[in-house]
């Protein structure tokens, strides 16, 4: 899948959520609370960054791992398979679930 087409689904999943936008021209994100939540890296991957009960069972669940950008590990982030980019309304949920953990945390 091109980076364009995973920026459409990317776009298509914020655009159904309540509350943020996504934000970004070349490195596309959601923050709040001064916090980034999601990330579309240059290498098409979209990640999600979730409590870490809520990414153990992420990973396990999805046959996921952890969320690389730039080549760097994202502490707390997974990786979204592509097998779920069809899945709108479950990728809505955790995008929805994320920006409430952020938001959840310290104010940077």
């Amino acid at each position: 899948m091109t980076w364009e087409d995973t920026l459409k689904i990317y776009d298509d999943i914020t655009e159904a959520c309540n509350g943020f936008e996504r934000k970004g021209k070349k490195m596309i994100y959601t923050s709040s609370n001064g916090y980034m939540f999601t990330l579309l890296n240059k290498d098409a991957q979209i990640g999600i960054r979730l409590p870490k009960d809520e990414a153990l069972k992420f990973k396990t669940d999805y046959n996921s791992d952890d969320y690389y950008s730039y080549g760097a590990k994202m502490r707390d982030y997974v990786l979204v398979p592509e097998a779920l980019y069809t899945k709108k309304e479950l990728l809505v949920t955790y995008f929805e679930k994320s920006f409430a953990y952020v938001n959840s945390l310290p104010t940077k």
